[in-house]
C-alpha cells in the first residue's frame, strides 16, 4: 500500500507513522495521512465481505498483522415500511448491530489491535461505555493480547458479561465514562498498554471511516443526501466524513460537498447539540450524564468541536431525543423493519423522525441512518416499556381463547 504518515489536525505538522497520537508543537490530535495508490471500483469485486476489503485505504502496512473477527460489510437495508411511516422514499438503515460483537466498535477496535500487533505491543485495552469493551476484548482474544477494560460500573450487564467472556481484565470504575477515560489514559501511558481509543486513537478512528466506504459501495458508488449519525465522543461522525472525502480523492465518488451530516445525541448528554443550538464553538462538558442511551453517555466528547466543524462544512444539524422518544424509536424500528437496536440506535431513529417533522429532510432525499448496536446488549432499557407476558397453564383451550 502507499506510505502513511501522521499529521496534526490543527497545525498540520507531519510525523512518521509511529506509536504517537498528540502533536509535539500544539498538542493537537494526529490523523493518519495517506499516499493512496490508484484504486478502481472493480478492484473490490470478489473480495472478502469484511471491512478489510478496503486494505489499501487502511493504516496497516502488512496483511500478516491483521487481527480480524470478520466484521464489516453489514447490511444497508432499504427501510420501506419505516420510510412509508416517515414519508421518505429512499431511507436506508446501516445496520451495524449484526457485527460479531454486535456493534460498530468492531471496526475501530480491529484496526487499533492490528496496529498494536504491527507495533509489537504486548497488551491492549480501552476506556468504554460498553460496546468498545466487548469489541476490544474479542480482538485481543483473537490476537493473543492481554486486555484491560476501564468502564463505568453502571453500564448494561450484558456488555460486562460479554467482555468478561473474552477473558478481559475488567475494571469497573465507580464514576462516569470520563473518570474511566482519565484513569485508562494515565495507566496506559505509564504501563505501555495500547489503549485503543486513547494512545492508539490516530489509528483507531480509521476503522469507523469504513462505515462511509461500505455505504458508498452499497449505494453503487453514490453519495447520500442525508446521514444521521449518533454522537458520543464524536469520532465516528468525523471519521465518516473523512471516509467520504477519501473516496472522492481517489476518484471513487463524485463531489461529496452536498451531503448533509446530522448529529444525534440523547437528552441528558447532548453537549454537541447544546453548542450547535447556541451557535457556539465551545462544547461545554456534561458532568453527570443522565440518559437511557448509556453508550452515548460521554459528557466530554473528545471530538466534539470537530463535529461542530463538520456540521458547518456539510450544512448539517444537531438534535437530541429524550428517553421516551428513544424507546419509542427502538420499537418503531423493530416493528417496521425487524431490526432490534440498543438505545444509541434509537437516538438515531428518533432524531431522524424529528428532522422529517422539522422539514429538514425532503421526501425524495437519499437518507442513511446509522444503527450502531444490538438491542440484546441493553434489554434493561426497553423492558421498561414492554408489556410483561402472562404466564398461562399449558391448556390449549385457555390459550386458544386469548389468541386472535
Amino acid at each position: 500500500m502507499g506510505r502513511t504518515s501522521l499529521q496534526c489536525r490543527e497545525c498540520k505538522k507531519e510525523y512518521e507513522s509511529t506509536f504517537k497520537y498528540i502533536c509535539d508543537e500544539c498538542f493537537g490530535p494526529l490523523d493518519v495521512k495517506y499516499d493512496f495508490p490508484s484504486v478502481s471500483k472493480d478492484a473490490f469485486f470478489g473480495r472478502e465481505k469484511t471491512y478489510w476489503r478496503y486494505f489499501e485505504l487502511l493504516p496497516i502496512e502488512q496483511k500478516s498483522n491483521i487481527v480480524s473477527i470478520d466484521a464489516g460489510m453489514t447490511p444497508l437495508t432499504k427501510a420501506e415500511k419505516l420510510g412509508e411511516k416517515l414519508g421518505l422514499k429512499n431511507l436506508y438503515i446501516k445496520n451495524d448491530s449484526v457485527n460479531p460483537t454486535f456493534s460498530f466498535k468492531d471496526r475501530p477496535a480491529g484496526i487499533a489491535v492490528s496496529k498494536a500487533k504491527e507495533f509489537g505491543m504486548s497488551s491492549v485495552g480501552c476506556a468504554s461505555t460498553g460496546n468498545l469493551a466487548s469489541a476490544t476484548a474479542a480482538h485481543a482474544a483473537k490476537g493473543g493480547f492481554p486486555c484491560h477494560i476501564f468502564a463505568p460500573s453502571d453500564i448494561e450487564m450484558a456488555k460486562i458479561a460479554q467482555a468478561l467472556s473474552y477473558g478481559a481484565n475488567y475494571i469497573a470504575v465507580d464514576g462516569t465514562y470520563d473518570d474511566a477515560n482519565r484513569i485508562a489514559a494515565q495507566i496506559g501511558d505509564s504501563k505501555g498498554i495500547g489503549i485503543v481509543n486513547i494512545n492508539m486513537r490516530s489509528y483507531y478512528v480509521e476503522g469507523s471511516k469504513t462505515l462511509a466506504y461500505e455505504v458508498a459501495e452499497q449505494l453503487d458508488w453514490n453519495v447520500p443526501d442525508q446521514l444521521i449519525v449518533p454522537v458520543g465522543s464524536g469520532a465516528m461522525l468525523n471519521a465518516i466524513c473523512k471516509g467520504f472525502e477519501e473516496l472522492q480523492s481517489v476518484s471513487l465518488l463524485d463531489d461529496v460537498s452536498r451531503m448533509h451530516m446530522i448529529a444525534a445525541q440523547p437528552h441528558g448528554c447532548a453537549p454537541v447539540v447544546d453548542a450547535f443550538k447556541n451557535n457556539s464553538n465551545e462544547v461545554i462538558p456534561v458532568e453527570q450524564p443522565n440518559t437511557v442511551a448509556k453508550s452515548l453517555a460521554i459528557g466530554d466528547p473528545g471530538d466534539g468541536r470537530y463535529v461542530l466543524k463538520r456540521l458547518q462544512q456539510y450544512n448539517g444539524f444537531a438534535e437530541e431525543s429524550n428517553d421516551k422518544e428513544i424507546l419509542d424509536a427502538i420499537l418503531l424500528l423493530a416493528k417496521t423493519e425487524g431490526i432490534f437496536t440498543e438505545p444509541a440506535g434509537g437516538v438515531s431513529v428518533a432524531v431522524l423522525q424529528k428532522m422529517v417533522e422539522q422539514g429538514k429532510i425532503d421526501a425524495n432525499d437519499k437518507v442513511v441512518c446509522y444503527v450502531t448496536g444490538n438491542g440484546l446488549k441493553a434489554t434493561e432499557a426497553i423492558m421498561q416499556v414492554l408489556e410483561k407476558p402472562n404466564i398461562m397453564k399449558a391448556d390449549v383451550g385457555e390459550i386458544s381463547a386469548v389468541v386472535n
